[in-house]
């Protein structure tokens, strides 16, 4: 799955958990923090695999259930003790929901259900043989799936992709746009606290 693909599925499912379970919508650091945790797996393997060659594919440690796992638990008592309760479940959400995201993703594109995303290092997914930078391999892709768009060869599962973008275009517009409204206040205080101490400094 393509990263925007990862954070709408994040977001949206976050979302709803905040409306069903705390009949709140998501804030701005839980809200970006699921979207950061639902990329995080690639973040982690691609630039490790395409630039450094630490792995053989983009699906390793960083897609792996025996770390994913681990670390979702850890970054959830740390929250837990900072006092951020939401974050704590917005992390495991994002993180652990990528997983079988690329699993279900292999099957809708190729027909085939590869179990082995993520269960390195028990089971390896095998390389490219040419061995390209993260940006070559990334435009190569890129390419490639802004090519099959641009011939009309769109697919079912590319018009759920489209649907599932607007939808949570949508949703995020009625929680009220977290993240960017954080932003924006952050902005307005700062401006506030500059324009105050200007006046201070001129009296």
């Amino acid at each position: 799955m393509w990263p925007w693909e990862h954070a709408i599925i994040g977001y949206l499912s976050y979302s709803l958990v905040c409306h069903f379970v705390f009949r709140t919508s998501p804030g701005g650091p839980d809200a970006f923090a699921v979207v950061f945790a639902s990329v995080l797996p690639d973040l982690i393997d691609k630039p490790l695999a395409w630039e450094f060659g630490v792995f053989e594919a983009g699906y390793a440690i960083g897609h792996s259930l025996f770390f994913a796992v681990p670390l979702s638990i850890l970054v959830g008592t740390i929250a837990r003790r900072v006092g951020r309760p939401r974050i704590a479940l917005a992390f495991p959400i994002g993180y652990l929901l990528h997983l079988p995201g690329d699993i279900l993703y292999s099957y809708a594109s190729e027909g085939v259900v590869y179990a082995e995303i993520v269960l390195w290092p028990i089971a390896v997914v095998p390389g490219d043989s040419a061995r390209r930078g993260f940006f070559e391999a990334f435009e190569l892709l890129f390419g490639r799936y802004v090519q099959t768009l641009l011939a009309g060869d769109v697919s079912t599962y590319v018009w759920i992709q489209f649907g599932l973008a607007g939808l949570a275009f949508l949703v995020w517009l009625y929680d009220g746009l977290p993240v960017l409204r954080d932003f924006c206040i952050g902005c307005r205080r700062i401006a506030r606290t500059l324009v105050g101490s200007n006046r201070s400094t001129r009296e």
